[in-house]
């Protein structure tokens, strides 16, 4: 067998494993395991795995996932997310869809310290459909419209998948971070946008709440003073130069456990429960890395990366039409992986031909961070459907895949725009010091 059907027979096996339900980390470490083994014999395999595990799990640049994931658990144990949620329908809740559109508000907020899509969706969604449910608001536009803000969580810095990129790419995970600022707020006024235009042409899906003084909005907005403090602590410090990455994750993380013991929010259990949370998603993310580099490697002695690369480079058709294909791979693709595996799975491939045709590493890592965003929201994974489907279980599946369908065409929409003006993703990393 050819170097080059070994590699096209081991992405067979890969996605059968998948379908198999076997971890993304493990399948990967194994497919390029054995086909490494198969092309250059299994000594210089054994040598590649226990290389790529030690380097992944001895990176310093990797250390950044675990202290922004500690932030984030740190944050929700405190309550600052239900504070969020608070303000946010003090100030809308008064409007058609009010709580819908709090609920995407808060979600936005609350991603710009959590950094996962599926923890933004769970933590709002517990807090958010129970008062939705109690002002008789539509169960699709409920459902759908936490699974969808949910979404924001990866966009929105810090993001974990963003994170990842920039580690598999070797980009700045500061620009990157300051990259998806800008795409992130727009994105939640689409979302907003949505929520308003499906409550005026039907006000029944979004009856509008009690109406609320001024003097109820002020005090309501102290509730967004811990997670703005720690968004500009983290972000705002990335952005001046003060500190690295893995040190604006380290200071977030313990800025969300000072505020969480001066508000006396967070007790002893929910510490120990933060950090063993963290733990277990950081290891996992750690692990999925060292898989795919393990991967990459087999990917790379196939030569098929760089095949692919040649042959798309001389396709007759323009670099925009070929990005287009590129990213209509990554909206399909995510229809049966999760956004994160996805990426680690293609960047080996695809990375390669973005450099070749000169488009902007971190408007690119936008974009497909954005259309794997689509995934986590469309069958059959819809992780966030899911999700939400286990807080609700008394509302059906198919509700709650119609609820995200207006937001999901509010993401295509964006995802064009974004392509049409990349500076909407490079304006402001154009600015870092960093």
């Amino acid at each position: 067998m050819t170097p080059v059907s070994a590699g096209f027979a081991g992405i067979g096996l890969l996605l059968l494993l998948f379908l198999l339900r076997m971890p993304v980390a493990f399948a990967m470490a194994f497919v390029g395991f054995v086909g490494f083994a198969y092309l250059n014999g299994t000594g210089p395999a054994l040598n590649i795995l226990a290389q790529d595990m030690y380097d992944s799990f001895s990176s310093y640049p990797l250390s950044v996932i675990p202290m922004f994931i500690l932030m984030g658990s740190f944050a929700y144990a405190s309550g600052i997310s239900r504070r969020l949620y608070s303000a946010a329908y003090t100030w809308v809740g008064q409007f058609r869809g009010g709580l819908t559109i709090a609920t995407v508000l808060a979600c936005s907020g609350f991603a710009a310290i959590c950094g996962s899509t599926a923890a933004t969706a769970a933590t709002m969604g517990r807090i958010a459909l129970p008062e939705m449910k109690k002002y008789r608001y539509d169960d699709a536009l409920a459902t759908g419209t936490v699974a969808a803000a949910g979404t924001l969580g990866i966009l929105i810095p810090p993001s974990t998948v963003l994170i990842v990129y920039g580690i598999l790419t070797e980009e700045s995970i500061g620009k990157l971070f300051v990259a998806g600022i800008l795409p992130g707020a727009l994105l939640t006024l689409f979302f907003v946008a949505t929520v308003g235009l499906l409550c005026w042409r039907n006000p029944r899906l979004g009856p509008a709440g009690p109406p609320t003084s001024w003097t109820q909005k002020a005090r309501a907005a102290t509730g967004i003073l811990p997670a703005t403090i720690l968004f500009l602590l983290t972000i705002g410090g990335l952005f001046l130069g003060w500190f690295s990455p893995t040190q604006a994750g380290a200071i977030g993380a313990g800025g969300a456990l000072v505020i969480g013991l001066a508000r006396r929010q967070l007790s002893w259990s929910g510490f120990l429960d933060s950090g063993l949370d963290a733990l277990r998603t950081g290891c996992m993310v750690i692990f999925i890395i060292a898989g795919a580099t393990v991967f990459g490697h087999f990917m790379a002695v196939t030569m098929i990366p760089f095949l692919l690369a040649e042959w798309v480079g001389n396709l007759p058709i323009s670099p925009m039409a070929i990005m287009g294909i590129i990213v209509a791979i990554y909206f399909v693709g995510g229809f049966f992986m999760d956004s994160m595996a996805l990426i680690v799975v293609t960047i080996p491939i695809f990375f390669p031909i973005v450099e070749r045709l000169g488009f902007d590493p971190i408007w690119f890592g936008v974009v497909i961070v954005l259309t794997g965003e689509m995934g986590v929201i469309t069958p059959p994974v819809g992780v966030n459907v899911f999700v939400i489907k286990g807080i609700t279980p008394d509302i059906p599946l198919q509700v709650i895949f119609r609820g995200i369908m207006p937001f999901l065409l509010a993401m295509m929409l964006f995802t064009l725009f974004l392509m049409v003006f990349p500076q909407m993703a490079t304006f402001l990393p154009g600015l870092v010091t960093y």
